[in-house]
């Protein structure tokens, strides 16, 4: 008997070894993959059996005994030998089953299987993101209540612009994610069964089966795509259902990413200004050679793993437009890779979102002194209407805050110093009847608009509706940053 090779010899995708979380890794196995097979071969026999096929209740208690037994010894060596992974597991499923071996796959073409089971993979793929968004959405939920009314300085152009909150900042986030929960429902909920259709769509061969019979074609395909959990089902298909479907599904996918991007990159940025950071452990080493680096190892990773899921999203349009007649091989290979790391990734996004979005860290006094080194200046105008209003003439006074806003711009510039506006305008007369009331004036409260209120609306009419009932959903899911 060969000595396994080790691990550490041969490539295995970092998707599996390094970040995906184990239910979503399991989904995409070949053994759930084949599992589904025996449940599909199950669900037609016995639907042929109940539409009049002679198919004994022996046989099908044989499939019902070896459905999740795969023997992949057995299975590999036919496929060296036919050359056909699903005919292989034909046999292998046969020599298990004997008695039920003349009748495994009857009336099936390899879609029957392949494409099948591959939209039920998807399916429960995207009922293991679910909940990971929902958690997201629910933890930052609460970071952004928490902070609703703690003023920021607001940036455009990542230069100051006019203050807003941390947690309505938080909300642009958050409303992303509420837009890709509303994606994947609508995709989950669309999401069509294939069924039973035949080599080429057809479903010639169910046809001759079954004499003729129209109406009992119609109801094999009905009872199979219930069987097996889908609501609805493709009314026509080639030989494979629409690849389209496979793009709706990783665009929403993408979608998630591209907010997960981001939100990455704003708290790398916030990390770099020191004003909120990700968690970080009490072991964790951000550089090999500076001790004191605190690097956002998980928004990084966020971002790469996004930009991995966008640009995966080109396959499966790909592979829809280039698409021959009833079908063409070529979209198998790129499938299997595309479609389940698009998956995975995905997966390991959410897992490291929800971590993040469960330990963020505000650092308050950071964002207070970055917000009154530019408050001054944001607040001339209305120094200066209120100035005005108390007997000052406007374009004296204009010239005046002008004239020593430039003066302490500079000194900030130039020397490094503090911005010493506010000083310079208690120390003009033109400012007396204001002077004891600037740094009122100034109050950053003043100039964060309806942030909070929006934060509070918002929540009350986007988020909490979407939470409700999905509390025990949601129970004990931490996010796993596996390395």
């Amino acid at each position: 008997m060969s000595t396994p090779p080790n691990p550490h010899e041969t490539w295995s995708s970092p998707l599996a070894s390094r970040y995906a979380s184990e239910a979503m890794r399991r989904n995409f196995s070949d053994l759930t993959r084949h599992r589904h097979w025996r449940r599909l071969w199950l669900a037609l026999a016995e639907s042929e059996q109940a539409l009049g096929l002679d198919i004994s209740d022996g046989q099908l208690a044989e499939l019902r005994a070896h459905l999740d037994d795969v023997d992949y010894e057995v299975a590999d060596a036919f496929e060296r030998r036919l050359r056909h992974d699903v005919m292989a597991h034909v046999h292998a499923l046969g020599e298990q089953a004997p008695e039920a071996r003349p009748i495994i796959h009857l009336g099936a073409t390899s879609c029957f299987v392949t494409d099948n089971s591959e939209l039920m993979q998807m399916r429960d793929g995207l009922d293991i993101l679910r909940p990971m968004l929902l958690a997201t959405v629910a933890a930052l939920a609460d970071f952004a209540r928490r902070h609703r009314d703690l003023p920021t300085l607001g940036f455009t152009h990542f230069q100051p612009a006019q203050p807003t909150t941390v947690g309505k900042r938080a909300c642009l986030w958050l409303q992303d994610l509420v837009e890709d929960v509303r994606a994947l429902d609508a995709v989950r909920d669309g999401l069509r069964f294939r069924g039973v259709k035949g080599t080429t769509g057809t479903q010639a061969s169910y046809l001759a089966l079954f004499d003729g019979d129209h109406d009992k074609v119609r109801r094999l395909d009905e009872m199979v795509t219930e069987k097996m959990g889908f609501s609805k089902r493709w009314a026509v298909t080639g030989q494979t259902y629409t690849r389209k479907a496979d793009f709706t599904v990783v665009a929403a996918l993408a979608g998630v990413a591209q907010t997960a991007a981001k939100m990455g990159n704003d708290l790398r940025l916030l990390a770099h200004l020191k004003e909120v950071e990700e968690p970080y452990e009490s072991n964790q080493i951000g550089s090999s050679a500076m001790p004191y680096k605190r690097n956002p190892m998980r928004s990084e990773r966020v971002c790469a793993l996004s930009r991995f899921v966008q640009g995966l999203l080109l396959n499966p349009a790909e592979t829809a437009s280039t698409q021959w007649f009833e079908r063409t091989l070529d979209d198998s290979a790129n499938r299997r890779l595309s479609i389940s790391q698009a998956f995975l990734a995905t997966d390991a996004i959410l897992q490291l979102l929800l971590n993040i979005s469960k330990g963020l860290v505000v650092f308050p006094k950071v964002i207070e002194r970055r917000l009154q080194s530019e408050l001054p200046f944001m607040a001339s105008e209305t120094i200066l209407m209120e100035a005005v209003r108390r007997g000052g003439d406007r374009q004296t006074l204009h010239e005046a805050i002008r004239a020593h806003s430039v003066a302490a711009g500079a000194k900030v510039k130039t020397e490094g110093l503090e911005n010493d506006l506010l000083e310079r305008l208690r120390d003009d007369p033109h400012f007396a009847s204001v002077r004891d009331d600037l740094d009122a004036l100034c109050d950053p409260q003043r100039f964060t608009g309806r942030a909070a209120e929006q934060v509070d609306e918002f929540l009350a009419a986007e988020v909490e509706p979407l939470l409700a009932g999905a509390g025990d959903a949601l129970a004990g899911l931490e996010g796993d940053v596996r390395v």
